[in-house]
């Protein structure tokens, strides 16, 4: 039915950018593009891919400074600009009328990039998204000018703990094994990482505002963990009334990381959100 993955680099817009494609050999019409969430990569869909790869064909994308992806600090870490290069990976794939998946920061991502390029985007679907999260405070932004602002950034991670951090996403906690807390803390493992995330910090500008996210008209999908402690349900119910075109779905008994706790589920609202779209 379908391929594996097959793991690439390339050099787009001034990084190194990883993705993960797992092609339909029946050549399937839609192509999904995943935006994973904040200090997260691709292995956040790994139990979201086995469903979709059935039925799409499926690029997973890890952003920078994210991930296998670079953590170039010449590289600008807006939204905007990240949104800009998702459009010219899927520009130097050949790929038209995608839909975007988002999780979490992703979905900002996606939004950001069906603003850009509303005649590429056929549709968006949002896991627990972020939005109107405003700009970093003016005095961190100026710490993080500071020469070793990157080794504060790593020390406030590490007294987070990650297990700490994967039982705050979660809302069934047994899901959380070795092989998920190693798949999640890999890519920390060396300090290039932290460098980046104090420029994310500068260049972070503020998520889209009600008065865009009104102009947007891309069909909307928003499936939400009614326990999201990350991303309050609020959020939710507050894009689904600014987002004209939008269908609001909520998942009981599910925290933030809900391509980790209900793939399944999730899988059955995309393939319907797609099938009425289509």
């Amino acid at each position: 039915m379908e391929n594996a993955n097959d793991g690439k680099y390339v050099h787009i817009n001034g990084n190194d950018i990883y993705y993960e494609s797992y092609l339909h050999q029946q050549s399937a019409k839609e192509t999904i593009i995943l935006m994973h969430g904040f200090l997260s990569s691709s292995f956040s869909f790994r139990r979201l891919i086995p469903f979709l790869q059935k039925e799409y064909n499926v690029i997973s994308i890890d952003l920078p400074p994210f991930g296998k992806s670079g953590k170039s600090r010449r590289y600008r870490y807006s939204f905007e600009n990240l949104a800009n290069t998702v459009i010219q990976l899927v520009e130097s794939l050949h790929l038209t009328k995608i839909t975007l998946l988002g999780h979490s920061m992703g979905g900002q991502i996606a939004l950001n990039t069906a603003n850009i390029r509303p005649d590429l985007v056929q549709g968006v679907i949002l896991l627990c998204s972020s939005g109107y999260m405003k700009k970093s405070k003016p005095l961190l932004i100026l710490a993080s000018c500071l020469p070793q602002f990157h080794r504060f950034v790593k020390r406030r991670l590490e007294r987070s703990g990650l297990e700490n951090n994967l039982r705050f996403v979660v809302y069934n906690q047994s899901i959380i094994d070795k092989e998920m807390e190693e798949g999640y803390l890999a890519p920390f493992l060396k300090d290039d990482i932290f460098f980046a995330l104090t420029k994310l910090i500068r260049d972070r500008e503020g998520d889209l505002s009600k008065d865009i996210l009104n102009e947007l008209r891309v069909p909307c999908l928003l499936i939400w963990g009614e326990q999201d402690q990350v991303v309050p349900l609020e959020i939710g119910k507050q894009l689904h009334k600014d987002l004209k075109k939008s269908k609001l779905i909520v998942l009981k008994e599910t925290g933030h990381l809900i391509p980790e706790e209900r793939p399944e589920e999730v899988f059955h609202y995309i393939k319907e959100f797609i099938t009425d779209k289509g």
